[in-house]
């Protein structure tokens, strides 16, 4: 019987685990197929308090990892958790093929970022396409260059205006004539001269992959089907995220979206079931923050296993 089952490796995953490890608790995490979760794929993390000069993302989460273990945090690397189970006052995590008992689960599985499903796309991730403007824009590759920000909600738009500060130009590039954000943000990118609108149109296109960079993108005019190639240093795709939180629908609530909602704190629907990170925070959704909301959730699990004793 464990006292604690972490699914999810990521900040908020790494975290609970520390938290839990130091309070003698010896919980068990499931990494899934991305041990340290989606920070590992960003080159450089410059926003995460305590390092001066940026450090990469790999490197910090493999640090956590070493800080839980140290603390007696036990690791189930590259599986994933089936679904789970409630059992009286407990539960029942099924991976493949085994069963394990435990007391408490914290979920940490996150949310990916909605992709554009091109090839190019995927062969030049942190090459010059990128999911997170505030994790990335600063970087030199983007400095003083045209960037391309796809999407035409608040997200995209708060991806633009801060890509301003470092590209020489923002494009907008939307699917429709108008945007979906909220008209205060609507207002204040219009108002600003970096960023540039180019309207009913979808990316077809990443260049180049034969020159392992990004070289600009070839983009369909949505409404008379005409092709043209922009030139950009960057592409920033903002198009929304999916939390991985469908191997527990039943047993939490989510909003339409599929984002956790916790009743108390980190609290879900479930006594005994605790949500952190990026799978409940469709705000924010940044390093600092998924790792507050999981040292949140590791409290509320000793809390509630001292009073179940």
């Amino acid at each position: 019987m464990e006292n604690v089952v972490i699914i999810g490796s990521g900040c908020a995953g790494f975290t609970s685990a520390i938290y839990t490890a130091r309070a003698g608790l010896k919980p068990l995490m499931f990494t899934g197929t991305m041990p340290g979760g989606l920070l590992t794929t960003t080159t450089i993390v410059e926003n995460f308090p305590g390092f001066e000069n940026g450090i990469d993302g790999f490197t910090l989460m493999m640090t956590m990892r070493k800080q839980a273990e140290r603390f007696g945090a036990v690791m189930r690397d590259l599986e994933l958790v089936d679904r789970v189970e409630p059992k009286g006052k407990t539960f029942i995590v099924h991976s493949g093929g085994e069963q394990i008992e435990t007391k408490t689960v914290i979920i940490a599985t996150g949310a990916g970022h909605r992709h554009l499903g091109l090839e190019s796309e995927h062969k030049l991730e942190n090459k010059g396409v990128t999911y997170c403007a505030t994790c990335d824009g600063p970087n030199p590759i983007f400095r003083n260059q045209p960037l391309v920000v796809v999407g035409g909600g608040d997200s995209a738009l708060e991806e633009a205006m801060f890509l301003t500060r470092f590209g020489s130009k923002v494009h907008l590039v939307h699917r429709r004539d108008q945007l979906r954000a909220s008209k205060i943000m609507q207002d204040r990118a219009f108002a600003n001269e970096k960023i540039e609108f180019v309207w009913n149109s979808v990316v077809e296109d990443i260049l180049d992959v034969s020159q392992d960079k990004v070289t600009g993108v070839k983009l369909k005019n949505t409404a008379d089907g005409s092709t043209r190639t922009l030139d950009c240093a960057g592409v920033f795709v903002a198009i929304g995220h999916v939390p991985n939180t469908q191997f527990v629908k039943g047993l939490v609530d989510t909003d339409e979206d599929g984002y956790i909602l916790c009743t108390n704190g980190r609290a879900t629907k479930t006594p005994g079931i605790f949500a952190a990170g990026d799978c409940v925070d469709r705000v924010y959704r940044q390093a600092i923050t998924a790792a507050g909301l999981g040292c949140a959730a590791a409290i509320e699990a000793e809390r509630y296993l001292a009073a179940q004793e």
